[in-house]
């Protein structure tokens, strides 16, 4: 078994030099910007080129958010009438009922 190799780096296909190219930002023009917001002022309404996120909602969307509010504030409900007092009474009674899995039983060889 020889102990020889080719040196240097890897070359992929395609690729001239191996450098990345950086994008340039675009600047925004000052001035159009600025008359764009005088124009929107003196006409006192502000340009909008999207909806808003609520206006593009489907109707099932809609009903999810409004079924998810409900529960959650049915959620708020529920744990506000029970006392911390109480929820730790409930929860140790949780942990004594349950079964002891990582206990070691007793094994004997003798009998």
């Amino acid at each position: 078994m020889s102990d020889s190799f080719a040196g240097g780096k890897l070359k992929l296909k395609g690729v001239k030099d191996g450098k990345v190219k950086k994008r340039k930002k675009m600047k925004l023009n000052e001035e159009a910007v600025k008359s764009a917001l005088e124009e929107s002022s003196e006409k006192g309404t502000i340009p909008i080129d999207e909806p808003t996120p609520e206006s593009r909602k489907t109707k099932a969307e809609i009903a999810f958010k409004k079924a998810q509010e409900a529960r959650e504030g049915d959620k708020i409900l529920k744990k506000a009438q029970v006392s911390h007092k109480e929820r730790v009474e409930q929860f140790n009674e949780h942990l004594d009922s349950l079964i002891e899995h990582f206990d070691i039983p007793k094994v004997s060889w003798t009998k």
